[in-house]
């Protein structure tokens, strides 16, 4: 994923006026059903460094212990105000992730990794579930390898050139591959739910079990951001903007394994973003 400044900083100011808008509500949603979430990610440090977002970040993150995010997938909905929805594949054939977002709805912004996709992303935040990462090495590479070939695959069923980081004759031939790749799920007609089913296949493999770690296993190298399940229940309330969201108790160790000295800003070359080439903040 690459990083573009955006031209007009006010579109940036809005995407992350309404971005905390949706966080918002996925707070009071959760609050109110008493589910356990919190941010993750870039959005966990810019709660601490900045009290809002990283400057030139224009997305939000936020995850749940497995349980709870298939709680929040069922109750979730009636709770909802009318202009927020939450989709995922298991709803939508085109859709391109494993995990969910909670969008708003009569918004478009699609960043540039989607722009061959049938599904036109609104903004929206990633919800994140969480899973038992297994405590035999062994085991937990082969499950980490399961749910990255499924997580390929559902992206590229629902594209046919995905974004790639490089250019020449490499790009030509991988790009040719995954129209490939692309054409052959459509033939034999992969959908998106049952290629969800596979990867959660792989990813709940040790549910129930009591392992060291839970993690993302949308992520290459889920245990880069794992935690225990005691550091994700245990959250604390801090401001984040102009609302209240949770965050790890245990953030600063949970943040220092995943990113070393994460309150040094990194230089403009490792930062990242979802700079859109098409945006639409519609009636807002």
């Amino acid at each position: 994923m690459a990083f573009k400044e955006y031209e007009n900083p006010e579109e940036l100011a809005k995407v992350q006026e309404l971005s905390t808008r949706i966080l918002g509500e996925l707070d009071r949603v959760c609050r109110k059903l008493g589910i356990n979430y919190a941010v993750y990610g870039g959005t966990a440090i810019g709660a601490v460094r900045h009290k809002g977002f990283i400057p030139w970040d224009d997305d939000v993150d936020v995850c749940l212990e497995r349980s709870e995010y298939e709680r929040f997938l069922r109750e979730a909905p009636s709770e909802l105000g009318d202009e927020f929805e939450i989709v995922n594949s298991r709803t939508r054939d085109d859709f391109p992730c494993t995990y969910s977002y909670l969008t708003l709805k009569n918004t478009v912004m699609i960043p540039e990794f989607y722009r061959a996709c049938t599904y036109e992303k609104p903004i929206s935040i990633d919800v994140f579930p969480l899973d038992a990462a297994s405590d035999d090495q062994r085991e937990y590479k082969r499950q980490a390898r399961k749910t990255w070939i499924w997580g390929r695959l559902m992206f590229l069923r629902a594209t046919p050139a995905p974004y790639l980081p490089f250019d020449g004759a490499k790009k030509a031939v991988v790009l040719a591959m995954c129209g490939l790749a692309h054409g052959a799920l459509k033939l034999f007609g992969a959908k998106a739910p049952w290629i969800q089913g596979k990867w959660e296949a792989a990813a709940r493999a040790c549910e129930g079990q009591q392992t060291a770690w839970i993690a993302d296993f949308s992520d290459r190298s889920p245990l880069d951001w794992a935690v225990t399940r005691e550091e994700l229940q245990d959250t604390i309330d801090v401001p984040f903007e102009n609302i209240t969201v949770r965050l790890p108790r245990a953030y600063d160790a949970i943040l220092t394994r995943g990113y070393g000295d994460y309150m040094k800003l990194p230089p403009v070359e490792k930062r990242k973003n979802h700079y859109p080439y098409r945006l639409d903040f519609g009636p807002y």
